[in-house]
């Protein structure tokens, strides 16, 4: 299979783009193009061409890989769920997460520590915490290491209340307020400590 052209600049995300004579385009990373010696003209055997493709597919798993890490905290679980769902090859995106944490840039303890500790600057209760650390797809075994001295958020959920409602507020506007608190991850029973604080009532408050 023979190379008709191979752009000598790249693109935005630093892919060189090769031309086949069959008009397969394929998308390159620098060191790929070394490493296999490619110029415009070069004829590759079935053999190079399929240890190509496959080098082209590791490539692009680990640039995409670390263009995620880049962006965002994420766990391993999480970003080699995110490349799959990019379209990169399932096993291909399982090493390119590995290659990651053997740079050590990807761990899931320190992307734990770093959830918690946006949750606790947002104001967010332990329910809300504990969902993220969910969504992120953190190991259960970080959780409690890192969940251990979350701290009272009584102050906040003050804070937030007050924010919200006056002296007059009237049970409806205290409902929004309890239900607003809930969804971020305040428990019932700190809510209504922190009304009760601030001598505002609300009608058939539930119990824990």
């Amino acid at each position: 299979m023979r190379i008709d052209l191979l752009k000598l600049s790249p693109d935005r995300a630093g892919r060189y783009w090769a031309t086949l004579e069959d008009g397969r385009k394929l998308g390159l990373y620098r060191q790929t193009v070394e490493d296999f010696g490619l110029y415009p003209g070069k004829e590759l055997t079935q053999e190079e061409l399929d240890a190509l493709l496959q080098e082209m597919g590791r490539m692009s798993a680990k640039m995409r890989a670390v263009r995620i890490v880049s962006a965002a905290s994420v766990s391993r679980k999480d970003l080699e769920t995110r490349l799959v769902r990019k379209g990169e090859d399932p096993l291909q995106a399982k090493e390119a997460v590995q290659w990651m944490e053997d740079l050590h840039l990807v761990d899931d303890r320190s992307t734990a520590e770093t959830v918690v500790h946006s949750c606790i600057s947002k104001g967010y209760g332990l329910a809300r915490a504990k969902q993220a650390l969910y969504e992120k797809r953190i190991p259960k075994e970080y959780w409690e290491e890192v969940l251990a001295d979350y701290p009272d958020q009584m102050e906040k959920i003050q804070s937030f209340l007050r924010s919200r409602l006056t002296d007059s507020a009237d049970p409806k506007q205290v409902k929004k307020a309890v239900d607003a608190l809930l969804r971020r991850g305040h428990s019932y029973g700190s809510i209504k400590q922190a009304l009760n604080g601030l001598s505002f009532e609300i009608e058939d408050f539930p119990e824990e």
